[in-house]
């Protein structure tokens, strides 16, 4: 087994577009693709916090879901702990399940509202065979209480709590299987701005205390930066940036990655600012994710477009140490 916790190799999900009858028949022939991810790579180790950002549709949501087996890869290699997961099914798939788990961006249409606290909670717990209906009480309080809560709100049903109590309910839900790896889906995006703040310290305080790895999906710079060991910036299904938080904050090599940070707010004049705004925000317009161009995705956003970023994809390639970038400005 390898020093990773995850490694992702070419991770693939294609989804065939109905264009009509021939294209239900023939689908090879006819039918069109939306290339929802298209061969990501990457790896998490133990403990350590990936952050994944990037704008909406650009197939952050469905990687996480693949990761987790929740939907089937069109090709590619899950590894966890050393053991391809993608060519587990079924009952197989179990023992996985239970050491990867996430949170939910929505904390009231994620908890199914006729169960109590304790039945959510104690559910997949059940399930597992990690506890009984004589036991389960106490293992669910003690659940609660690493996240915040009391044995009084294990009674209660998701519309008597407020959002952060039921955002600290999935967590807890994800916690009581004793995960390793948790895919935090815009786990605090629907929340208000103190609770956010008090949510991600417990992400953290539960990360060091449980050895927790997390996928952390968000279009939040902000968050991201605060919680992440290292950063993947995503855009139409591709990896096109991957480094340390620090180090990708400090100096962003993808256009599109500095035009991501170009779009936080700066406070005052701006003189703080890493770069000149009106020079880094983005012009042109995405490109259909069913017809994607052929060489670099980014092509007809990119202020720095060459002719060879029409015609040739480039790939991501490390330019230093931790840090690697798909873009032909870095080509040796």
């Amino acid at each position: 087994m390898g020093s990773f916790l995850l490694d992702v190799q070419q991770l693939t999900k294609h989804y065939a577009v109905d264009d009509g009858p021939l294209s239900r028949l023939l689908p090879g022939r006819f039918g069109r693709t939306l290339r929802a991810v298209d061969g990501v790579t990457f790896t998490i180790a133990p403990t350590e916090t990936l952050g994944l950002v990037g704008e909406s549709g650009c197939g952050k949501t469905t990687t996480g879901r693949l990761i987790l087996r929740a939907i089937a890869p069109t090709a590619g290699r899950i590894l966890f702990e050393g053991q391809d997961v993608t060519a587990l099914h079924g009952k197989a798939l179990q023992p996985f399940r239970r050491q990867a788990q996430i949170i939910f961006q929505d904390p009231y249409s994620s908890l199914n509202p006729r169960l109590s606290v304790r039945q959510i909670v104690g559910e997949p717990m059940l399930v597992h065979g990690l506890t009984t209906q004589d036991t389960i009480q106490a293992d669910v309080n003690s659940v609660l209480d690493l996240v915040g809560l009391s044995p009084e709100h294990a009674q209660r049903y998701p519309h008597e709590l407020s959002g952060g109590q039921r955002q600290r309910v999935g967590i807890a839900r994800a916690l009581g299987v004793g995960p390793k790896l948790i895919v935090a889906d815009e786990a605090v995006s629907a929340l208000d701005v103190s609770v956010r703040a008090q949510i991600l310290n417990l992400l953290v305080e539960l990360r060091e205390r449980l050895g927790l790895a997390y996928l952390f999906i968000s279009h939040d710079l902000g968050v991201v930066r605060f919680i992440s060991h290292r950063v993947a910036v995503m855009y139409l299904g591709k990896l096109v940036e991957i480094a340390p938080a620090a180090m990708l904050f400090e100096k962003p090599l993808h256009p599109y990655s500095q035009a991501l940070l170009a779009s936080i707010p700066s406070i005052g004049d701006g003189s703080s600012s890493m770069f000149d705004q009106t020079e880094r925000l983005l012009s042109g317009e995405l490109s259909n994710p069913i017809d994607l161009p052929s060489g670099c995705r980014f092509y007809n956003r990119c202020p720095y477009r060459m002719e060879r970023c029409r015609a040739v994809e480039p790939e991501l390639t490390a330019v230093e140490s931790g840090h690697a970038v798909a873009c032909h400005l870095y080509e040796r």
